[in-house]
């Protein structure tokens, strides 16, 4: 008897040794059955980075279904005519064909910040003076105006001058009225301005 209660204590013993013996947690599982990923919230991994900021703004100004008559049949493309700004004087413009329009209007911009242009404008946010732009059958006509005006354009005009940085002035359009010539008249237009010390300097002459 006394064998046998011996051995009950000391089996109790093993057994109370055994449950406060600090065990191994067994890992997380997900929702799939497999270990939970680390980072992320509910294990979707690390978050994904912002992206970096423009330093230009984007205008898309036309797009136009074109075709095209082939030995198996029609190809049907898409051109755009795109306008960016950086503001404060810099601009430019591009145009260009893709199969689909997203692709058109990527290729438009970066032909666009090739192609970029600078405006010197003066106190008010205009232009210096009086200008004609002139590009095939299209002419515009650009004025300075005081400050509070607004631009008084529309169409590719106002594109091209609200992103140059001009928040005052007058226009006209003359002629032909396709998107493309009316922005390059409109180059043409601001590219012919003189600075504002040499106007000053031609006034005060006269």
């Amino acid at each position: 008897m006394e064998e046998n209660k011996k051995a009950v204590v000391e089996t109790e013993e093993v057994v109370t040794e055994t449950a406060a013996a600090p065990s191994k947690a067994a890992p997380r599982r997900g929702r799939q059955g497999g270990p939970r990923k680390e980072g992320g919230p509910r294990g979707r991994g690390p978050r994904r980075q912002a992206r970096p900021e423009k330093d230009y703004e984007e205008r898309v100004v036309a797009i136009n279904r074109v075709s095209k008559t082939t030995k198996g049949g029609r190809r049907l493309r898409f051109t755009a005519i795109v306008v960016i700004g950086y503001g404060k004087g810099k601009y430019g413009f591009g145009n260009a064909k893709a199969q689909e329009v997203p692709d058109a209007i990527k290729k438009a911009i970066e032909i666009a910040k090739k192609n970029t242009f600078t405006v010197e404008l003066v106190k008010g946010d205009t232009i210096a003076h009086e200008v004609i732009g002139r590009f095939g059958a299209c002419q515009i006509f650009l004025k300075p105006a005081p400050e509070g005006t607004g631009v008084i354009a529309g169409g590719p005009v106002r594109a091209i001058l609200e992103l140059a940085g001009v928040r005052n002035v007058y226009s006209k359009v003359y002629g032909s009225r396709t998107p493309l010539n009316i922005l390059k008249a409109t180059d043409n237009g601001l590219k012919g301005l003189k600075r504002a010390a040499d106007v000053r300097r031609l006034r005060e002459s006269a």
